[in-house]
């Protein structure tokens, strides 16, 4: 499994030459969440579409 240096090193191969601080940082926000949301996933704390409806109508009062 690689390492979270190896993944950025990797994202910074793949970005542009001129790729700000501020867009490096980006892809590395997006790529940490994504990574969170596929371990959400593998240890099952996920909503059902119907639970998030059911929420979504509680907050939305609908």
């Amino acid at each position: 499994m690689p390492t979270a240096k190896d993944e950025v090193r990797k994202l910074l191969d793949n970005l542009p030459d001129d790729a700000s601080f501020e867009d490096i940082q980006y892809h590395i926000y997006v790529c940490e969440k994504i990574e969170r949301g596929r371990k959400a996933v593998e240890e099952g704390r996920v909503l059902s579409e119907q639970e998030v409806a059911r929420k979504l109508s509680k907050w939305t009062g609908e």
